[in-house]
């Protein structure tokens, strides 16, 4: 008999992101970023229905019913935990299962570069991870969270939706909130969560002007920020954060970003050569004093320029890290050039790496 159950085993074994299911279709998995049918009859209303709605608690299902989807957390027993959207689309109802490994991710493991380590130890400022849905922005957050639990005796508030990764209390005192079921909204949990003396704030996503109003005050204020935003580069990024202000208040919020903002990591998940799974390529601001004025004076057209000067310093243009990852032999070229904005830097990837 086919299960939910089964179908999760089989994207946990098969290495799969997500598993898509839905009316009328055969169930999928998404393996290195590719959808893969599974040799499985077309799951009918009945089955569909019978997978996803015992999952939802009464919150969930209501939220299903009037706004025609709804995010929420999984956990199978014994398998692995799964992030949550189901939906209603014309053909029916459908969900997606993201597998979340059971064991919280390292730095190191995930094979990032080095100077995100440096980032997790600041004490305070604003961290930005960027970048498309399903680009692992979740997983380099949970791992920087990690580092932090681990080596520092700190307070640790996170607010998600849903949450994914279940961290341990280690060093640091660690609460995790979920949207729904412990909090209203972003912006109303950070609010709250700034009474309760956190040295370290973690927002799954920066969504709209009062959250990312929050998220400014409190790195502002000497909290550590960690954020994430679907924006695909720094220069995208800051615009994003600052258009999103009325007109009369963007001057204001480019000094505060000046002022707070420790960094911003925008990343892309790339596949690694001969199918072995998929690397993830960034982008990496980091604040000294050039790049707050810059952003300070609204110059983001030279924000690229400063940060192929900044390599020293553990910056880089995504094309820069495309070039280390070719002359590492990690991607093709042809995924380099598929990826790339200034195929220029491609072109010369082992001279630019030269020891």
């Amino acid at each position: 008999m086919l299960t939910l159950e089964n179908l999760l085993r089989q994207a946990v074994e098969k290495g799969a992101s997500d598993l898509h299911i839905q009316e009328n279709s055969c169930p999928a998995l998404r393996i290195q970023g590719k959808i893969r049918f599974l040799d499985i009859d077309e799951l009918d209303d009945k089955a569909v229905a019978e997978m996803i709605l015992p999952l939802m608690n009464e919150e969930d299902y209501q939220t299903f019913l009037t706004m025609g989807d709804v995010d929420f957390a999984y956990n199978c027993p014994g398998l692995s935990r799964f992030r949550v959207n189901a939906f209603n689309h014309y053909g029916g109802r459908g969900a997606v299962f993201r597998v979340i490994p059971n064991e919280v991710p390292t730095l190191s493991k995930l094979g990032l570069p080095k100077v995100l380590k440096d980032i997790a130890e600041s004490t305070k400022g604003l961290v930005l991870v960027t970048g498309p849905t399903g680009c692992g922005k979740s997983t380099t957050v949970a791992a920087m969270l990690n580092h932090i639990n681990y080596t520092r005796t700190d307070h640790i508030i996170t607010v998600e939706d849903p949450i994914e990764f279940i961290h341990p209390i280690a060093k640091s005192f660690l609460e995790q909130r979920e949207l729904g079921r412990h909090a209203h909204n972003f912006a109303d949990a950070l609010k709250a969560s700034l009474r309760e003396s956190p040295d370290v704030l973690m927002v799954g996503e920066m969504r709209d002007l009062d959250t990312i109003n929050q998220a400014l005050r409190a790195s502002e204020t000497g909290h550590l920020v960690l954020a994430t935003l679907h924006t695909s580069s720094v220069t995208q990024t800051l615009a994003r954060i600052v258009d999103i202000f009325p007109p009369e208040e963007q001057s204001q919020v480019r000094s505060l970003l000046s002022g707070s903002l420790k960094a911003i990591i925008c990343q892309q998940l790339i596949p690694r050569c001969n199918g072995g799974g998929r690397v993830a390529a960034m982008e990496i601001m980091l604040m000294n004093s050039s790049m707050s004025g810059i952003i300070r004076e609204g110059k983001t057209s030279q924000i690229r320029s400063f940060l192929m000067m900044g390599r020293s310093e553990g910056m880089q243009t995504l094309d820069l890290h495309l070039a280390y990852l070719l002359h590492t032999r990690q991607i093709s070229m042809s995924v380099a050039e598929e990826y790339c904005t200034d195929i220029e830097v491609i072109k010369y990837h082992d001279q630019l790496f030269e020891d």
